[in-house]
C-alpha cells in the first residue's frame, strides 16, 4: 500500500471539518426539544449530546460502507479531488443553511457534494444510480413522513394516558424522559452521522492506494470522525436549535419525549440496515407530528414550508458547489489550492456575517417577536386534526391558569 500523500491528508483533514459542521448543525436533533422545554441546561445539554455521539461512533459501520463502497463508484477513475471537492459543497451549504437557522440534512449536502463532484470530473459511470435511489432518496421521503406519524400516535397516547393525572407530575415525569430519549437521539446520531465522514475518509484511503477496496474503515478514522463530530456537538448549533426547540412548535415536555423516542427508533433502525438517511429530517418530521398530535397545538407551517423547501434544494444545491469545485480541481495542483483558498474565505465571510446577530445559549430560547405570535393563520392540515382532536375547553384552560406553578407546569417551559 501507498503512503498517505498530501492531497489525502487534505481530503481527511476536509472531511473532518465537514464531520465538525455536521456537529454543531444537528445537534438540534437530539436537544433542541429538551433545551425548550427546560428539561436540561443549553450546556448541560450538549455537552451530554457530544459524549453520547462519540459513543455511538463505535457502535456500527455499515452506514460508512454505504458511503465508501455504495453510492460512489470507486473503480470507476475517482480520485481524490473528487472527494475534496464535494466535501467543499457540503460545507458551504451546512453553512449556510446555519446562517439561515434552517435544519437542513448535512447528510444530504454530503451525497448531493459527492454526486455533484463524480459528474463532473467521471461521469454517469462513477455512480451507483440504483443505490442512490434504495438508500438515500427513498429514505429521504419516507424517513421524515415515517417519523412524523408516529410522533404524531405517540403524543396522541401519551396525552391520552396522562388524562386525570396531575400535571405538574407527569411534567416531571415527561422532562427525565426527554432526558433519556434525548440521550438515545444523539447516541442514533453518533452511529449515523459519524460513520458518513468514516466513509469519505475511508473512499478517499481507497481511491488513493492507501488501502484495499471494500476495506472497513481503520480505527484511526472512528476515533478521528467520533471526536471531531462530537467536539462540533458541543459547540452547539444554537440558530438551529432556536428553530426546532421555538420556530415550529410550542412543544411540551409529553411532545418532546414523543418525538425525541420517536426519532431514536427510526434512526437507530435505519443504522442497522444501512440506510444513510438524514437524522435532521427524522427529527424535524417527529416535532411537526408532535406538534399537531397535541389538541390545540398550531405547527407554524410557514417555518415548516421553508425547512422543506431547503430539504429539496439541499442535494442540488451542494451538487452545484461542488461541480465548480471539481472543475476548479481537476486542472491540477494550482486548482486544488484555488479550492482550498476559495473555500476559507467563504466559510470566513459566513462566519463574520453570524456575528451581526450572534445566538449563543443564552438567548437560544428567545425568538424573534413575528415567530412568537400565535396569529399565524391555522393551515388546513392544523385545521383538519383540530376538527378531529378540538382543543381543551376554554373553562379548562381558565381553571388550569388559575395558579402560576400550575401553569408552568403545564406548559414546561421556562423561557
Amino acid at each position: 500500500m501507498e503512503h498517505i500523500t498530501l492531497l489525502i491528508g487534505i481530503v481527511i483533514v476536509t472531511a473532518l471539518v465537514f464531520d465538525f459542521t455536521n456537529g454543531f448543525h444537528d445537534t438540534a436533533n437530539a436537544m433542541a426539544t429538551t433545551i425548550s422545554t427546560g428539561a436540561l441546561g443549553p450546556r448541560i445539554a450538549v455537552a451530554m449530546s457530544a459524549v453520547l455521539n462519540l459513543v455511538g461512533a463505535f457502535l456500527s459501520v455499515e452506514v460508512a460502507k454505504t458511503i465508501s463502497g455504495g453510492i460512489i463508484d470507486e473503480d470507476a477513475g475517482v480520485r481524490p479531488e473528487v472527494i475534496f471537492a464535494g466535501l467543499v459543497g457540503a460545507i458551504l451549504w451546512n453553512l449556510l443553511t446555519w446562517l439561515a437557522g434552517l435544519p437542513s440534512s448535512s447528510s444530504h449536502a454530503l451525497f448531493g457534494g459527492l454526486i455533484g463532484a463524480t459528474l463532473v470530473s467521471v461521469g454517469m459511470d462513477g455512480v451507483n444510480s440504483d443505490k442512490i435511489v434504495m438508500k438515500v432518496l427513498i429514505p429521504a421521503v419516507a424517513a421524515p413522513i415515517v417519523a412524523g406519524v408516529a410522533a404524531l400516535v405517540a403524543t396522541r397516547l401519551t396525552y391520552r394516558l396522562a388524562r386525570g393525572r396531575d400535571p405538574q407530575d407527569t411534567a416531571k415525569g415527561y422532562r427525565a424522559g426527554q432526558i433519556a430519549s434525548a440521550a438515545l437521539v444523539s447516541l442514533a446520531h453518533g452511529t449515523n452521522d459519524a460513520q458518513k465522514t468514516m466513509g469519505v475518509i475511508t473512499l478517499a484511503l481507497i481511491t488513493g492506494g492507501v488501502i484495499a477496496p471494500d476495506s472497513d474503515p481503520p480505527l484511526w478514522v472512528i476515533v478521528s470522525a467520533g471526536l471531531a463530530i462530537a467536539l462540533g456537538t458541543y459547540l452547539g448549533g444554537w440558530r438551529i436549535i432556536r428553530t426546532m426547540g421555538k420556530g415550529i412548535t410550542d412543544i411540551q415536555p409529553p411532545q418532546g419525549f414523543a418525538a425525541q423516542t420517536g426519532a431514536a427508533t427510526v434512526i437507530l433502525a435505519s443504522s442497522h440496515i444501512g440506510f444513510a438517511l438524514s437524522t435532521t429530517q427524522v427529527c424535524s418530521g417527529s416535532v411537526m407530528g408532535a406538534g399537531v398530535g397535541r389538541k390545540g397545538g398550531v405547527v407554524r407551517w410557514s417555518t415548516a414550508g421553508r425547512m422543506v423547501l431547503a430539504w429539496v434544494l439541499t442535494l442540488p444545491a451542494a451538487g452545484l458547489v461542488a461541480g465548480g469545485a471539481a472543475l476548479l480541481a481537476d486542472q491540477g495542483d494550482w486548482g486544488v489550492t484555488a479550492v482550498a483558498v476559495l473555500a476559507v474565505a467563504a466559510c470566513a465571510g459566513i462566519w463574520a456575517a453570524s456575528r451581526r446577530k450572534p445566538v449563543d445559549h443564552t438567548n437560544v430560547n428567545d425568538i424573534d417577536e413575528a415567530a412568537a405570535l400565535p396569529a399565524e393563520p391555522v393551515g388546513v392540515v392544523t385545521a383538519a386534526l383540530q376538527s378531529v382532536a378540538p382543543p381543551p375547553a376554554r373553562a379548562a384552560t381558565a381553571s388550569s391558569s388559575a395558579t402560576p406553578a400550575g401553569a408552568s407546569a403545564a406548559t414546561g417551559s421556562t423561557s
